[in-house]
């Protein structure tokens, strides 16, 4: 019988946790198998408990000093989780300053350093340094750059194990000089029992009565050009005039929510594309039932290439036909699952398979059947808590002794 194990894991995201690779995967799948999580980061305004272990909120993501201040708060967090437990390692997601004293507190425990790694952000700040001129260009640059030489040349040659969100991801770090063998890749996945079928309640709003609806769930972002979904009304507007774009859907900021609802009227696309804004998800899965096609769009790029996008297993599990393009991730699970058309970010190519899948009743039914079956055997979070699980009993040391 093996120990059980402790990780103290500090979180990017406000605590407590809302996305389900950390709230499903750390809160209810791995505890199945003896691993409890001390969660530490800032808060966020929720007051849900924590079943994985502890929770150890220090410090805000609303105030303004956090960027600056939250090495030290996930230090402090770092100190009340060791009152608690010995951890067996200590791990950090996509926070690359608080790294720095999260690798001197194991070094300190003599535990391993893990680093969990969901989106390139170094790349991300580069993007962001490019939106910018004058001296705000200047302050993003220096953050880049300073996060560069951390991540790349201190926080991943000094882990002990690295998990990534794709295997592109792996194939990406691999190139930039990192050991294979001490990656392992953790796509999302999907919580089988929120994701039936047979469980959801249709939404009975009138608006998609009579209409061929087609479905994009998730975020609004100039980013992930989202415009695109627009194009691709048009294009569907011009000989199938029943079409309706439902796209099922927030922004991360008010600004970029205004964007979208002025370019749907500019292009005189009101009665073709129903912005919805924030849905709790029982009401957005009773939108996505309603949907004849799903969408899922990923822009090319550093960014983008190295994630693996949740909406596509969405639709999969949801029994939703979907048309997606060719990143990584996402050309894997269309070959495959085979439930679905994976094309070129190009309006016709887009447009082109969306027809093809509507005007294909028998086609539509048979990629349709795929995705549930697809998805119960490779991307449900039961799934994935067992291969993480597998992994910590592998690389951490303690993992073997008996009980």
């Amino acid at each position: 019988m093996r120990k059980p194990l402790s990780i103290a894991f500090i979180v990017r995201d406000p605590l407590p946790p809302t996305r389900a690779d950390v709230a499903t995967l750390f809160g209810s799948e791995l505890p199945r198998h003896g691993i409890a999580t001390e969660l530490v980061g800032q808060g966020g305004g929720g007051t849900a408990s924590w079943p994985g272990g502890g929770m150890h909120i220090v410090g805000s993501l609303g105030s303004r000093f956090a960027p600056v201040l939250s090495p030290l708060w996930d230090l402090r967090g770092l100190l009340r989780a060791r009152r608690r437990i010995r951890p067996d390692c200590i791990q950090v997601r996509d926070k690359i300053a608080s790294s720095l004293p999260a690798l001197l507190a194991a070094a300190l425990l003599r535990v391993p350093f893990v680093y969990w790694m969901s989106f390139p952000i170094v790349e991300g700040y580069a993007v962001r340094r490019d939106e910018f001129t004058g001296v705000r260009w200047l302050a993003h640059a220096l953050r880049a750059a300073a996060s560069r030489i951390v991540l790349y040349r201190l926080v991943l040659p000094g882990a002990h194990h690295i998990f990534v969100q794709s295997e592109a991801m792996a194939d990406w770090l691999t190139v930039r000089g990192l050991d294979r063998s001490r990656m392992t890749a953790v796509p999302i996945g999907v919580d089988a029992t929120v994701f039936d079928r047979a469980r959801v309640t249709p939404n009975r709003d009138a608006r998609l009565d009579g209409r061929r609806v087609v479905l994009y769930l998730g975020r609004i972002a100039r980013a992930r050009r989202s415009d695109f979904l627009l194009d691709v009304a048009e294009g569907l507007k011009a000989d199938m005039p029943d079409s309706l774009v439902v796209i099922a859907g927030d922004a991360a900021s008010l600004d970029e929510m205004a964007w979208m609802r002025a370019e749907i009227a500019r292009r005189d696309l009101l009665e073709h594309v129903l912005l919805t804004g924030w849905l709790p998800q029982h009401e957005a899965l009773g939108y996505a039932v309603r949907a004849e096609v799903g969408l899922s769009p990923i822009p090319r790029g550093a960014l983008f290439d190295v994630s693996s996008p949740t909406k596509l297993v969405e639709y999969l599990a949801l029994g939703i036909p979907s048309v997606a393009n060719d990143i990584p991730d996402q050309r894997l699970v269309i070959e495959g699952s085979g439930a679905g058309l994976c094309v070129p970010m190009e309006t016709t190519a887009f447009v082109a398979a969306i027809r093809r899948l509507l005007d294909d009743r028998d086609l539509a039914a048979g990629l349709a059947q795929r995705g549930p079956a697809y998805v119960n055997s490779h991307r449900t979070y039961a799934i994935l808590g067992r291969i993480v699980a597998e992994t910590y009993t592998k690389i951490l040391p303690q993992a073997d002794e008996a009980v």
